[in-house]
């Protein structure tokens, strides 16, 4: 019997709206330990992916260009950091600012790559090769999505065959 994606994927997807605030989204993905979330629209339809390097962008796009690589680069861990901390503070108050006024909807990735419930999982893999990307979207019939499969997911299947 060969695998199929829903025998291997994670059918608990949180999801996230187009009109969410980037802090809700980062705040999400630490307390749940994910990086990435489809956007769902008002009709349950994937519009759109949001993952951590999406959220990186943002902030790095919103950062003045700094005299050092050095600069730059403390004060993108300085801002990515703070959304776990509990005191909310910034020295880069301007950034902070400018951020909270960004939804979902502005940094998103709007193309959803996905595969079908029963999809077999060598096109589950090529998906994820030829896409470059580190999970794709179970979708089922009516285009809803009903699960994930990271790259994670595959590695026992993986781990299995080689014994």
């Amino acid at each position: 019997m060969s695998l199929k994606a829903v025998d291997v994927m994670t059918d608990k997807v949180l999801s996230v709206d187009p009109d969410a605030s980037l802090f809700e989204v980062q705040r999400l993905f630490v307390e749940e330990g994910i990086h990435g979330a489809p956007v769902i629209n008002d009709e349950q339809r994937a519009v759109g992916v949001i993952t951590s390097s999406d959220l990186l962008r943002a902030a790095s796009d919103e950062l003045e260009a700094p005299a050092s690589t050095e600069v730059y680069l403390r004060d993108l861990l300085e801002f990515y950091s703070s959304f776990s901390s509990g005191d909310g503070e910034l020295e880069l108050s301007d950034l902070r600012e400018r951020l909270a006024h960004m939804t979902v909807a502005d940094v998103m990735t709007p193309e959803v790559v996905s595969v079908s419930r029963d999809a077999p999982l060598a096109e589950v893999a090529r998906c994820l090769r030829e896409n470059r990307i580190h999970r794709v979207w179970v979708v089922e019939k009516d285009s809803r999505v009903c699960g994930v499969i990271s790259t994670f997911d595959l590695l026992p299947v993986i781990e299995g065959q080689a014994d």
